[in-house]
């Protein structure tokens, strides 16, 4: 699903959005332990943070609301890739949204691969494979949709990434900071 972040200070011309970055995520593989983690470090880190279990106030549509935070309110998005991240129709459908509003805007896109090969999200093998096979045959009258899932998948993962495996401890407080310092000042 979807958090955002802001990082006050280094990020100047970000700190205009309100939510710097938004965080895609396939929650039953990664919300309990590598999210929560980034997250934690992040807001230690002095970093305001949307999260979609937290912040979308009951009887919101979430839908609405995740699209407002990454069409609208955040300059940067990270997509952390897991196994089942391809199975989860929502992170595939965020996925383009947030692909097809960096080609019309400066948003940023930040991939990270944890527990998966970047190269079974561009190639979509392994379990990325399998869910697609279930799209298929779930939505054989709209291949069309299916194939700009696939189209995204090759597209952010040509854009490289950070592979992290299932490392949690790759997570330190100023890991995410530094990266999207990094980021800023490359897309500046």
């Amino acid at each position: 699903m979807a958090v955002s972040m802001v990082h006050e200070g280094s990020m100047s011309n970000i700190s205009q959005s309100v939510y710097h970055v938004f965080l895609s995520f396939r929650g039953a593989d990664t919300r309990k332990n590598f999210t929560d983690h980034l997250y934690t470090a992040l807001v230690q880190e002095g970093i305001h943070t949307f999260r979609d279990d937290e912040m979308i106030e009951r009887g919101k549509n979430i839908k609405d609301e995740i699209e407002k935070a990454i069409l609208h309110e955040s300059k940067i998005s990270i997509i952390i890739f897991s196994k089942d991240y391809a199975s989860s129709i929502w992170c595939l459908n965020e996925l383009v949204k947030i692909l097809e509003h960096r080609k019309s805007s400066q948003h940023i896109v930040l991939p990270i691969f944890y527990d998966v090969d970047q190269t079974q999200v561009k190639t979509q093998t392994g379990s990325f494979a399998e869910a697609f096979a279930k799209h298929e045959e779930s939505f054989h009258s709209k291949m069309d949709m299916v194939q700009r899932w696939r189209a995204a998948l090759k597209e952010v993962a040509d854009l490289g990434g950070m592979a992290l495996g299932d490392r949690l401890e790759m997570v330190k407080a100023d890991l995410p900071v530094n990266w999207l310092d990094k980021f800023e000042t490359e897309y500046d």
